[in-house]
């Protein structure tokens, strides 16, 4: 497997992390001779080591940025911790999504049950009712919504999405399990829909201004044209 490099410098390189794989094996991980990290593709692909600048979960697809030398990666993290970084997401949703919304939130930590402010602010883009029942109802709605989260807590955008009872679809744990079998039934679908599409960012060493933007997954481009929404 070859991931697809968006932006490359002599700091940092940006690649198009796919569904369903992690970042880097936890120490205690058992499962590390099974499959191989996006550190361990990058590896084998460059035949170099990268670090990891921010998250992205596992089943969640999209760009991330990684630094080619330990010393460079502060200088990138303060970007997003001084929010001087602008993340964009899109996601497909159960229902009509709000046309737009702030969704000020507390999320549980990593390591600790200790709750810190969260705060997303969503978009609808597109929304469709179709003619497929999904019980308890004869038709089924969805709606397409971007979200530019101003924190980044683990599984802020997936919690944030199920409080206002529009969950992703394909989203395991926070999700509608009936929505999300009738993607697989009907669609072939059954990744997570949660894609970081954008980084919008001052270079921290060339002062460049930089937008990067990540292709959708196949997923997404089967459910655009099914769905007939117009987008890129």
């Amino acid at each position: 497997m070859s991931l697809t490099i968006l932006y490359e410098d002599a700091y940092i390189l940006c690649v198009s992390k796919p569904n369903n794989i992690v970042v880097h094996h936890a120490y205690h991980s058992r499962n590390v001779s099974d499959e191989d990290s996006l550190l361990q593709i990058l590896f084998n692909q460059f035949g170099q080591k990268f670090y990891p600048i921010h998250r992205l979960d596992r089943k969640t697809s999209g760009i991330i940025l990684l630094a080619k030398e330990t010393k460079y990666v502060s200088k990138f993290q303060e970007l997003f911790t001084n929010n001087e970084i602008q993340k964009t997401y899109y996601g497909i949703v159960r229902g009509h999504a709000p046309a737009s919304k702030t969704i000020d939130s507390p999320v549980k930590g990593r390591d600790s049950d200790v709750y810190k402010e969260a705060e997303t602010h969503l978009k609808t883009v597109a929304n469709i009712i179709l003619d497929i029942p999904v019980k308890p109802y004869e038709t089924s709605r969805y709606s397409l919504v971007e979200m530019k989260p101003t924190t980044g807590r683990l599984h802020q955008l997936r919690i944030h999405l199920n409080k206002i009872s529009h969950p992703l679809i394909g989203d395991p744990k926070y999700g509608d399990k009936n929505h999300n079998i009738m993607f697989i039934d009907n669609f072939d679908c059954e990744n997570l829909f949660l894609h970081a599409y954008s980084l919008e960012f001052s270079h921290p060493f060339s002062s460049e201004k930089l937008l990067i933007k990540a292709n959708f997954p196949k997923d997404w481009t089967t459910v655009f044209k099914r769905f007939e929404w117009d987008f890129e």
